[in-house]
């Protein structure tokens, strides 16, 4: 875990969660699903002027109308007061009623009229005979409101068929403007600036688009009973404006790291001018390299601080002025230089930079193998050893304010690739072993596809031992939930293999060219002649796998 000493905003209490309950009612129609919507009253506490899903807070009460309400078999307690409060608010909210009456028919217009929306819910249903249609409300997604606001709610997103017969009429005091919409339209009219929705919304109508009816949505809440999908958004800078961002999103885990209660202070914009601090031992300066292999630039990283000086990691390519920013940032304080490996644009700026820096640190890493391409020949100063430690002491009996890297040798990308985990913090620099909103590719002979996939077993377990939480890989931003996203990646790439094994089975005459159209047929056609050096890594695996075959 990062030590609190090294994060550069002071650390703050997000507000408490309160619970709450949202609904989104469908209904089918010949151009797709519908959704109510309402607008919010423009003085209201929470997004004021939103359109929004009907929903508020739960209380005591819903918690105690159970009785009342129908219950699948696999329905929690905890879903079902959850679908009581959602049933109460749509009805107090917009006057749907999602409640049978005794024949098992849906509540009608009669039943609503006798109903007072402002007195107690359970109690009124119940003398009329109705009970709340509460198994027939499915749980659809789990938000929890973002650390930075002021106030926060931790509210499932709630689907239901909207009744036949009946129609919205908003309260005119919480809601206003009931609308069927579309969640295509809703989403086009949001980016026009004519139907202001919140983040929330924006991504359950992104998803809602892949289902094509009412009955698809509800099976796919039924079939696990569990939110099809679980958020916490955080929100960075970007171009000046904030930006907010789910787990599976490339940008999160930087924020999780460098703001972890959610302040919206850290720039996201991809630049090659200045350092972008991290922690307070922790810079990165990313190489003015960006291409379709290198995404937007080669990662270049500082650990240290004025104190202890600094460790540079992957110097980059050999230019100049990345070199010169790079001695600028530390001050000219490099103790030592790292490359995790040789590749032209991780290696080549080394010396570039030690001929800069006085004392003259060294080079450190592992030799190119022979089998690395001639652009990718390295000979450090000294080679590393796996385990190895790399210390900036801070002079204190203690070791309190050392920065420590411990050397991991991951070869697969490259023969010659380490990692490195700053101890002290739980952070792994992974080099490319490990990418950021892409594969690394795995080139034979100097890539090894096995190789590969042991070092990231290896790195999974040093997760575990050394409490890796952040992963800072030379492309891309930092991954947070260091462990799963290893084990997601190798996930990644067993399931690519499989449909390499099912393309090489479906044709065994084929060619490279032949098996890469049918197994990579999700990444594009100009991206298929680097596909091709990974399946070949692959094929060499499967066929050191085969009985009777061992590895050299």
């Amino acid at each position: 875990m990062v030590r609190p000493t090294q994060l550069l905003h002071p650390q703050r209490e997000p507000a408490p969660v309160r619970p709450a309950a949202t609904v989104l009612l469908l209904r089918d129609t010949p151009q797709g699903i519908e959704v109510l919507m309402t607008r919010r009253s423009m003085t209201a506490s929470f997004a004021p002027g939103a359109y929004v899903f009907p929903g508020g807070g739960v209380d005591a009460l819903d918690a105690a109308a159970h009785a009342q309400a129908s219950r699948r078999e696999t329905q929690s307690d905890l879903h079902l007061t959850q679908a009581i409060a959602a049933i109460r608010e749509s009805f107090e909210e917009l006057g749907i009623l999602l409640a049978r009456r005794e024949d098992g028919t849906m509540a009608n217009a009669n039943d609503i009229a006798a109903l007072d929306r402002k007195a107690p819910f359970a109690p009124q249903c119940a003398a009329r005979g109705l009970s709340l249609a509460a198994s027939e409300v499915f749980v659809l997604a789990h938000w929890i409101t973002d650390r930075d606001l002021p106030r926060r709610f931790d509210v499932p997103f709630l689907v239901a068929r909207m009744p036949e017969g009946q129609a919205p009429v908003a309260d005119e005091t919480e809601q206003f403007e009931p609308v069927w919409v579309r969640p295509l339209d809703a989403l086009a009219r949001h980016r026009a600036g004519q139907f202001f929705i919140i983040f929330p919304t924006i991504r359950t109508l992104e998803r809602l688009q892949d289902f094509a009816s009412v009955e698809a949505v509800l099976q796919a809440c039924a079939a696990t009973e569990q939110p099809l999908w679980t958020s916490c958004p955080r929100a960075g800078l970007l171009a000046g404006k904030e930006a907010r961002y789910m787990e599976h999103e490339t940008a999160y885990g930087e924020l999780a790291m460098v703001c972890p209660d959610g302040q919206i202070v850290h720039a996201l914009d991809w630049q090659s001018e200045q350092p972008t601090p991290l922690l307070r031992n922790v810079m990165r300066l990313t190489a003015p390299n960006p291409g379709v292999m290198t995404g937007p630039g080669t990662n270049s990283y500082l650990v240290g601080d004025p104190h202890t000086g600094y460790i540079a990691i992957d110097p980059g390519p050999a230019d100049a002025e990345h070199i010169d920013r790079l001695w600028r940032a530390a001050g000219g304080q490099i103790r030592m230089i790292v490359c995790t490996h040789s590749h032209p644009d991780h290696s080549p700026g080394a010396r570039p930079l030690q001929a800069l820096c006085e004392p003259r640190p060294p080079i450190l890493g592992l030799p190119s193998a022979p089998t690395a391409r001639k652009a990718s020949e390295f000979t450090p100063d000294r080679a590393l050893h796996d385990l190895e430690r790399l210390v900036l002491d801070a002079g204190m009996p203690s070791g309190e304010g050392n920065h420590t890297l411990q050397v991991l040798h991951t070869p697969g990308h490259a023969a010659n690739h380490l990692c490195l985990v700053l101890l002290e913090d739980g952070l792994l620099f992974s080099g490319d072993h490990i990418l950021n909103g892409s594969t690394t590719v795995i080139d034979p002979p100097d890539g090894d596809m096995t190789a590969y996939l042991d070092s990231l077993d290896r790195l999974r377990a040093a997760c575990e031992t050394h409490q890796i939480g952040f992963i800072l890989p030379a492309h891309g931003y930092v991954l947070g939930d260091a462990a799963d996203a290893i084990g997601r990646l190798k996930a990644h790439r067993l399931k690519r293999e499989a449909r390499i094994i099912a393309a090489m089975r479906e044709q065994p005459e084929g060619t490279l060219d032949d098996w890469v159209a049918s197994a990579y047929d999700d990444v594009p056609p100009r991206m298929w002649p680097v596909a091709a050096r990974s399946l070949l890594a692959h094929i060499e695996r499967l066929r050191a796998l085969e009985p009777g075959n061992s590895r050299q």
